[in-house]
């Protein structure tokens, strides 16, 4: 019997990926193990193994094809002793089932739900779903003015609701004539709508995501020359990057905190630090500390010292962390990442140092794993190395703050009721005002300050 290779799930948040390469062709031997293709999803490039033994019978997806839906079948094996030829044939026969992978992953994997991959996210759609729906919204399908039944996915109904679309005007391309995401979408884009007056009669308010949406594509193309621009699809990372920061800040409540730090005890520790590391038998010294490192170790430590703010927010409950896992945003072409240092209250800053330029070295290649980037306690956003002297980051969900650090400059100074100059840098905390209030947030970014002027205390 044939085999289906499909589209892995290589992330909890994984919705789609661009296949970007096959490592075998078709009459090609595999077993379990082989690498077989690489696929690229929003943040990386990585490898997929075969889990069957086979021959590979047929290529259903050609390399370099992007929104591939996960579990979409993508070629097919043929078992041990089978003909080659009869499995090919049957995977000809589930090809149009692959072109509808978009359908099959949508109601198997629920993405709707496994989009963000956090709770915190995932409760709070459902319970404004809940009291944003009618009661006859909670059935499994819609029905048309008639009387007659239009069935449809749980995730085309949200969507048709945000969009103000008519589901009885929408076809549906699914099984059976089943209404799915790709549907309201073209339909949104075709400018179909629902009439106003059942929602003007029940009273009700429209829910804030649909009281303003963004221009329509035409629409802001209009508003420029034709050949005046060109345009440049957004790959996966862009979309997510996008999608994230969207509901980053129509879901959490930022306030911001903002301190200076004086460097120069901290420039002088970097330095002695630097000068004393070991050297290998090459010369290459075994670690060399920059700013970005102590900031990572400050931080972790504050979160240490200020347990209450090292939290993430769900509906139900305070998620409180026992380590500080320190995400490091790091920009890479299209985009950014952000690796985490996990526990890095426990660590040194050397070996902060040694992996966080291992870390950044893959991230700038698409080569890191899942749980490199994914999950944390808190994210820093370092843009003093670019001139900037200061700026508010947008909060990463789960997280419940980001601290956005400024450049170190040459700045006068008040000392001992005496004008004086030192390096300072400016730091901003974003907090999310749900679990983090406004005194707690001082406490932590003033914990900060204090490692930062006294640094000897991130060597004890």
């Amino acid at each position: 019997m044939p085999i289906n290779i499909t589209m892995p799930a290589l992330s909890p948040t994984m919705e789609e990926g661009t296949l970007s390469k096959w490592l075998v062709k078709e009459g090609d031997a595999v077993k379990s193990g082989d690498v077989i293709a690489e696929i690229e999803t929003d943040k990386a490039t990585m490898e997929v193994e075969a889990v069957d033994e086979g021959t590979v019978a047929q290529i259903l997806v050609a390399a370099g094809t992007e929104g591939v839906k996960v579990n979409a079948v993508i070629a097919v094996l043929a078992g041990e002793g089978e003909d080659v030829s009869a499995a090919s044939k049957a995977s000809q026969e589930a090809a149009p089932a692959a072109s509808k992978s978009s359908e099959r992953a949508e109601q198997n994997i629920k993405a709707d739900d496994v989009v963000t991959g956090e709770a915190a996210n995932s409760q709070q759609r459902v319970a404004e779903e809940k009291a944003a729906s009618a009661p006859a919204a909670a059935t499994k399908s819609a029905s048309t003015p008639s009387g007659d039944r239009v069935f449809s996915s749980p995730l085309a109904r949200r969507l048709a609701k945000e969009a103000g679309l008519d589901l009885s005007s929408v076809k549906g391309t699914g099984p059976h004539g089943r209404i799915v995401k790709s549907d309201v979408e073209a339909a949104a884009a075709g400018g179909a709508k629902s009439p106003a007056a059942p929602a003007a009669q029940a009273g009700a308010t429209a829910p804030a995501s649909s009281l303003a949406k963004p221009a329509s594509d035409d629409a802001v193309l209009k508003l420029f020359d034709e050949g005046s621009y060109e345009l440049v699809p957004h790959d996966n990372m862009r979309k997510t990057i996008a999608r994230r920061l969207v509901e980053s800040k129509q879901t959490i409540p930022h306030f911001y905190v903002s301190v200076d730090c004086n460097l120069d005890a901290l420039l002088a520790l970097r330095s002695q630090l630097n000068d004393a590391a070991p050297k290998s038998k090459d010369g290459a010294p075994a670690y060399k500390l920059s700013v970005n490192d102590m900031v990572i170790k400050a931080m972790a430590l504050a979160l240490r010292d200020v347990p209450d703010a090292n939290v993430s927010w769900t509906e139900s409950a305070m998620v409180r962390h026992k380590h500080a896992d320190v995400g490091v945003a790091v920009s890479i072409p299209g985009g950014l990442i952000t690796p985490i240092v996990r526990k890095a209250e426990q660590k040194t800053l050397s070996v902060i140092s040694n992996e966080m330029k291992d870390l950044g070295k893959r991230a700038k290649e698409r080569k890191l794993k899942p749980e490199e980037y994914q999950g944390g306690t808190t994210s820093v956003s370092n843009m003093g190395m670019m001139g900037v002297k200061q700026f508010a980051a947008v909060i990463n969900p789960p997280h419940a703050t980001i601290l956005a650090v400024g450049a170190g400059e040459q700045r006068p100074i008040v000392k001992n009721g005496e004008l004086a100059v030192a390096t300072v840098m400016t730091v901003t905390l974003s907090t999310d005002h749900r679990c983090v209030d406004g005194a707690l947030g001082a406490e932590l970014i003033a914990a900060f300050k204090g490692y930062i002027e006294n640094p000897m205390g991130m060597l004890v």
